[in-house]
Parts: structure tokens; C-alpha cells; sequence
């Protein structure tokens, strides 16, 4: 498996099914772990930088995880490429514009991507379309059983595992769940929704994690502190409470919607499509914002000119980096505007 085999695909987190599918877009769980007998990444120079990267890189290859496992040196990676990790949900924007050695080993499904020396030397992650918890759980601790299997990670008695934040010191363990909410956004219930969530000490960030606002109307909901606290009470709060909850306020909206401002709805739907199918012209940050209202739509059954199959392709390959593989080199900004333009009608059309 290649780098331009991989971005040819969808994508695992896109793939549009799973539990609650219709408002949550993606689930993920990150595991993160520090080498015992190596300093955190903020303190190391280059060479034992290099060193970190070399023995996990070698533990990853040659343990089952290795397998069908694509590993990308990221310094060596170009910053195209680096982008579309990013848009892949495969690595943080931190990671993609870090210097010094680092990587990533990506299994072939794209459910599983292990950050080398991001902020801790390792960062485990698993990714799965819907609201599957449980199962993410499952996998990410059978990941962190086979590599402690053969590296010692930092833990102490008293507080767990040790990581470069202190807000991850404990499990390391952070659940992160992408949410589509056009409806509360536009019945203007979200910030209400925001407040409830950040005061139970969650966090809420746009598509692209944090610093990112909520194109789109994707929204990443994340716990924010795991000393104290279990896996499973950790995965309990999120799977059973929190996002159900927000799930049961979005569909109620858009059943809101549909009762009482049922025109006003068709209408912004069709205008996002009128637009889409007639653009020249158009940024990825428009395109996500009228792909919104048809997801919406796609699920309330008041849209069929297209599935969602075609929408995620169109979501994911009109991003700046994958729009530039899909024209085999690279573009500028307005090259890249008309570009996006042109894929977006030949993939309604066909």
C-alpha cells in the first residue's frame, strides 16, 4: 500500500454508517504513551528524537499491527501529502507542520493510525464511522497491550501513565466524536447545547480539532481530563449520556424543522444544490457549508438527486490537498477553486 493508494479511498471515518449515523459523523479513541527511558519530546534533542522514532517505528513493523501497516516518515513526507493525512483524520495539523523526525504507521482499513512523536512519543488511535465506542475501546487497548508487550511506556503508581500534557496524565486516554448539527445551528439551540457540554468539562472544536472552528456544522466533542477517571467510566459518560443526548436534541430539531419551517428548510437545501451543481468557482470552506444542508437532507428523506456516498467523496476530495491529487499536481488558489468546481458537478452528474 502507497500514500496516493491510500488517499484514493473514502476514507474509514466517512463512510457514513454505525450507530446514530445520521448525526454522528465519527467516533474516535487516542491512547497517549511516552517511552520510559527517554525524556518527553519538549526536553530531547534531535538525535534521541530520532532515536524515539527509530525504536517505534521497529516495535510497530515487526508486531501484528505491522502487517498490512503503512508507515510514513512525515520529515520526509511531502507537505501535500502531510495535508492529507490531516484531512484523513490520520494525523493532527500539529504533527503535519512539526519539524525533526516523526511519523505515522496507518493500517490499511484506515482505522488505525499511530502517531510518532507528535506531542508524546506515541499516540494510539482508532477511528470508526458512527457512534462505536465500545468497540474502539477494544481495539485501541489490544493495540496498547501488543506494543507494551515489547516497550516499557512512562507510568506511575500513583497518577498512571505520564504524558507531555497533563490533562492526558492517567489513562492518556482522550474520546473524541464528530457530530453533524445544521438543525440546532439553525433553530439557534447550539450554543445552549455548547454550554451544557463544556460544563460538563468536555470540549467542543471544529472538524479539524483545536484552534478549528465548526465548518460545516461538524463539531468534535472530546473529553478533556482522564485522571481519575476510567476507561470504561470515560466511555460510559460519552456512549451512553452525552452523545445520545445531543443526538436526541438534533433529531427533535430537525423534526422541528420539518413541521414548522418545512419551505424555508427545502429552500436552503435546494439553493446549496443549485449552487454546488452551477459554481465555476468555489472554496472548500463553501463547499463543506452547502454539503451540510443535503447531509441533513439525505437523512430526513427530502433529498435524492444524490447519495451519500457521492456527498463524502465530494466532502473529502474538494479538500485543499486531496483536490490537488485528484488534478495530479499542484494549484493555486484560484486554479484549486475552479478545479473544485469541475469535480463537484462531474461527480453529481454521473
Amino acid at each position: 500500500m502507497t500514500l496516493n493508494e491510500l488517499t484514493g479511498n473514502t476514507g474509514e471515518w466517512l463512510r457514513g454508517v454505525g450507530p446514530l449515523a445520521d448525526v454522528v459523523i465519527s467516533s474516535r479513541a487516542r491512547l497517549a504513551r511516552n517511552l520510559a527511558e527517554h525524556r518527553f519530546l519538549a526536553t530531547a534533542d534531535e538525535a534521541e528524537r530520532k532515536d524515539i522514532y527509530d525504536s517505534l517505528t521497529h516495535t510497530i513493523a515487526g508486531s501484528s499491527i505491522g502487517s498490512d501497516a503503512l508507515i510514513v516518515d512525515l520529515a520526509e513526507a511531502s507537505s501535500g501529502d502531510r495535508q492529507a493525512l490531516v484531512e484523513r483524520h490520520l494525523i493532527s495539523r500539529q504533527h503535519a507542520l512539526a519539524e525533526g523526525p516523526r511519523g505515522v504507521s496507518i493500517s490499511s482499513s484506515e482505522t488505525q493510525a499511530l502517531m510518532i512523536n507528535e506531542e508524546d512519543h506515541l499516540r494510539i488511535q482508532v477511528l470508526r464511522s458512527g457512534l462505536q465506542l465500545d468497540s474502539l475501546w477494544e481495539e485501541v487497548n489490544h493495540l496498547d497491550d501488543t506494543l507494551s508487550a515489547s516497550l516499557a511506556f512512562a507510568f506511575d503508581s500513583e497518577f498512571g501513565f505520564l504524558t507531555a500534557c497533563p490533562t492526558n496524565v492517567g489513562t492518556g486516554m482522550r474520546v473524541s466524536v464528530m457530530v453533524h448539527l445544521p438543525a440546532l445551528k439553525l433553530t439557534k439551540e447550539i450554543d445552549r447545547v455548547d454550554r451544557a457540554v463544556r460544563d460538563l468539562r468536555l470540549a467542543v472544536r471544529g472538524m479539524q480539532g483545536e484552534g478549528t472552528e465548526a465548518i460545516g456544522d461538524l463539531y468534535q466533542v472530546s473529553n478533556q481530563i482522564t485522571l481519575g477517571q476510567t476507561e470504561a467510566e470515560i466511555i460510559n459518560v460519552f456512549g451512553n449520556k452525552i452523545i445520545p443526548k445531543i443526538v436526541e436534541y438534533e433529531r427533535a430539531a430537525r423534526d422541528s424543522l420539518a413541521k414548522n419551517l418545512a419551505h424555508q428548510l427545502d429552500d436552503r437545501i435546494w439553493r446549496a444544490y443549485g449552487t454546488l451543481t452551477n459554481a465555476r468557482c468555489i472554496s472548500s470552506t463553501e463547499t463543506q457549508s452547502l454539503l451540510s444542508p443535503i447531509r441533513m437532507a439525505i437523512h430526513m428523506g427530502r433529498f435524492d438527486r444524490f447519495g451519500l456516498d457521492t456527498l463524502n467523496d465530494i466532502f473529502l476530495r474538494t479538500q485543499p490537498a486531496h483536490i490537488q491529487k485528484v488534478c495530479g499536481g499542484p494549484l493555486e488558489g484560484r486554479e484549486r477553486g475552479i478545479a473544485r468546481a469541475d469535480y463537484i458537478r462531474r461527480a453529481i452528474n454521473n
